[in-house]
């Protein structure tokens, strides 16, 4: 079954998830692409019910493009921010690259930036108990009479 509840995206500089959503299935809100727009055409399926949730211990996080200065009390908070910005910027990141660039306890921290609304969490997106669930995406660009496929290679 096609998972209902995800859908594809538009995607732009340093912002993968860039506004505009793309619906793997018939229904809802119309999406106008336009000519010169980056898509990430995404497609979900499963085995169980096609409706996906929060699941797990989350791993994955990303800044939030549209987030300014806020203020931060905790020193921790405002160092791994720190690190966050010179690594990462606004793409995807898991801990497991944080510990890789040295930086130890900063679960504190982290959930900090979360709760401030700088970091977003992106945790496993689970169907029910037992079933498969796969994902599949291409990156499109609109071009004036043609879209092209810019991940299509040898190995995909």
């Amino acid at each position: 079954k096609a998972i209902r509840n995800l859908n594809g995206h538009s995607v732009a500089p340093y912002r993968i998830h860039a506004g505009k959503t793309v619906p793997i299935v018939k229904g809802g809100e119309a999406t106008v692409m336009e000519e010169d727009e980056f898509y990430a055409i995404e497609t979900f399926g499963s085995t169980g019910k096609g409706v996906v949730h929060d699941d797990m211990e989350c791993s994955h996080y990303m800044k939030n493009f549209e987030v300014g200065h806020i203020p931060l009390r905790l020193a921790r908070a405002k160092q791994l921010l720190n690190v966050i910005n010179e690594n990462f910027g606004t793409l995807a990141f898991c801990r497991r690259w944080l510990d890789r660039l040295g930086q130890t306890k900063y679960l504190m921290a982290l959930r900090n930036l979360q709760d401030a609304g700088i970091i977003d969490a992106y945790p496993p997106l689970c169907d029910v108990k037992g079933c498969y669930t796969a994902q599949y995406e291409h990156t499109i660009l609109l071009r004036p009479t043609c879209k092209e496929v810019l991940s299509r290679g040898e190995d995909y």
